[in-house]
């Protein structure tokens, strides 16, 4: 009799636990209504109210509520006239506030470098590092995402507790159970279980660590002059003067662009450079070998002379 009351409070249990484990896509189930903590379930069913109600939408705080998971992440488009600083303070910056880089890479082709960085800070200093970011250099653009996952976080939370809940009753029963099959499966039904619970705890650190760092993409440019700044009106001499300056640096950079090239290209330059070698070595042996051969053969070389024809007389 106890064996039997054992495998039908297995067969119960399994029941239970399978249909929580298909229900944990949709709605969650009554046992993870209880283990859930209430505020959350109270917190998910006000946005999923206000998500179907427009005036609530409307009527919602700017600010997140407490306890709100929310995923930050934004973008900087940043240009500078002295880009190495720009870059230490850049790297200072994420020190300072705690955040590390999560890739990062200089571009040095062309005439100006730029670079690239994937910057996590902790969320607390997220707004601190985009104004600071933002005055160190030339703010051109500023792109800020939010992605709120507080409904799918508890959720998923919900459904864990209900496993890990689940997981104890297994033990339970398979410290009770006697028949060898019922042994079995239990066991098979304990590591379904734990596999649920690795895949929901890994779930819930990657939704924590999004949430607790937030993501700035920095993208700076190194220019000669910084775009969208207007210049205070100039007079004659101060036009004057910065045209010479500006003439003067025109000029400079052409010579620099000139000197540049012929670098890229000295291999052709060395190579014209011996064939027009060879060139002149080959005509000025002929020309010697021509006047070698005159002097010992004056003849060979003398002009023709021209002798007029004489007229014939009658006899």
């Amino acid at each position: 009799m106890k064996k039997k009351l054992l495998a039908w409070a297995m067969i119960l249990l399994l029941t239970v636990g399978l249909l929580s484990g298909c229900g944990g896509s949709g709605k969650a189930s009554d046992s993870a209504a209880q283990t859930a903590p209430s505020e959350a379930w109270d917190m998910a069913a006000s946005e999923e109210t206000a998500a179907y109600d427009g005036s609530a939408a409307m009527d919602m705080p700017s600010a997140p509520q407490e306890g709100a998971k929310i995923i930050y992440t934004a973008e900087l488009d940043l240009e500078t006239t002295g880009f190495d600083e720009a870059v230490k303070t850049i790297a200072d910056l994420t020190a300072e506030l705690g955040g590390y880089y999560e890739s990062s890479s200089i571009s040095n082709g062309g005439t100006y470098r730029s670079a690239r960085y994937a910057v996590r800070v902790p969320a607390e200093n997220y707004r601190a590092f985009l104004d600071r970011a933002g005055s160190a250099c030339h703010l051109l653009d500023l792109y800020e995402y939010t992605d709120d996952v507080s409904m799918v976080y508890y959720d998923t939370a919900g459904r864990l507790e209900t496993q890990q809940a689940k997981l104890e009753r297994l033990q339970q029963l398979l410290r009770q159970a006697e028949n060898m099959e019922d042994i079995i499966a239990i066991e098979s039904a304990v590591a379904e279980t734990e596999e649920q619970i690795d895949r929901l705890s890994g779930e819930l650190r990657h939704y924590d660590t999004q949430v607790d760092y937030s993501t700035v993409n920095v993208y700076l440019r190194e220019v000669y002059r910084l775009s969208n700044v207007e210049e205070p009106a100039q007079g004659f001499a101060s036009r004057l003067a910065a045209a010479l300056k500006s003439g003067w640096s025109g000029f400079v950079t052409g010579m620099q662009n000139i000197a540049v090239a012929l670098a890229y290209g000295w291999m052709w330059l060395l190579l014209a450079a011996v064939i027009a070698l060879i060139v002149i070595l080959i005509v000025r042996r002929s020309a010697k070998r021509r006047a070698k051969a005159r002097a010992e053969h004056p003849a060979a070389y003398a002009a023709p002379v021209y002798t007029a024809p004489q007229e014939k007389k009658d006899p």
